[in-house]
């Protein structure tokens, strides 16, 4: 996908523990290459100097106010008059459109253990986002709507990394659907960081269902 010269581009850092983001400017594009200047750090305002090798998820948008993101990586850098850094560009397919709304929910499987009180169970969400889940209930219990829950959501990424997210939830709706029970839930003191481990789930789960659908067996 061609990214105008000029767009401002946000790096975040696919694999990290801290929060941080970056701010940098489209230089030029060619081929599967996009070069940039050398960004910004948003939170210390002070040059970033990015490591060949790591990788992030750059967030732009187009002069329509379309949001777009994608997965790259640094593959080197370029002298000249303005030193530049050189970042992959993926396939047209490996662009995802952010939607507009505060949190993006996507479809898949997710474990949970759910915790009320002394009790806790094994659970399964149908959906998530940094924002809630949809938990499919097994009716082995009673929850109600406005119940304060603790949840454990496991969240495996596509190399092998696992998080374990620990929160606190609010029950906001319970509903039957084709025979199964459904817990809308809204988590209520998720840190920053364990959002953006949620948002980079989602966003490689989204990636993972586009290439599904686009090479069905």
């Amino acid at each position: 996908m061609d990214i105008k010269i000029g767009t401002l581009l946000q790096l975040e850092p696919t694999y990290s523990k801290q929060i941080e983001k970056f701010r940098c400017k489209v230089v030029e594009q060619k081929d599967n290459i996009i070069y940039i200047d050398y960004p910004t750090n948003e939170n210390t305002k002070k040059t970033a100097f990015l490591v060949d090798g790591a990788e992030f998820r750059a967030n732009y948008q187009t002069e329509d106010k379309q949001a777009f993101a994608f997965n790259t990586q640094v593959i080197g850098r370029k002298g000249g008059n303005i030193p530049m850094i050189m970042l992959s560009c993926p396939e047209d397919s490996e662009f995802i459109k952010i939607q507009r709304r505060e949190y993006v929910r996507v479809e898949t499987p997710v474990d949970v253990a759910l915790r009320m009180g002394e009790h806790k169970y094994q659970l399964v969400a149908e959906d998530i986002s940094a924002g809630g889940l949809a938990l499919i209930l097994n009716g082995a219990f009673s929850l109600q709507d406005g119940d304060d829950v603790e949840l454990t959501i496991v969240l495996p990424f596509a190399n092998g990394e696992i998080n374990y997210i620990v929160t606190n939830a609010s029950i906001i709706r319970i509903f039957e659907r084709d025979t199964m029970e459904i817990a809308t839930i809204r988590l209520t003191n998720t840190d920053e960081i364990d959002q953006q481990h949620i948002v980079r789930f989602c966003f490689e789960r989204q990636l993972i269902n586009r290439r599904k659908n686009l090479n069905p067996l």
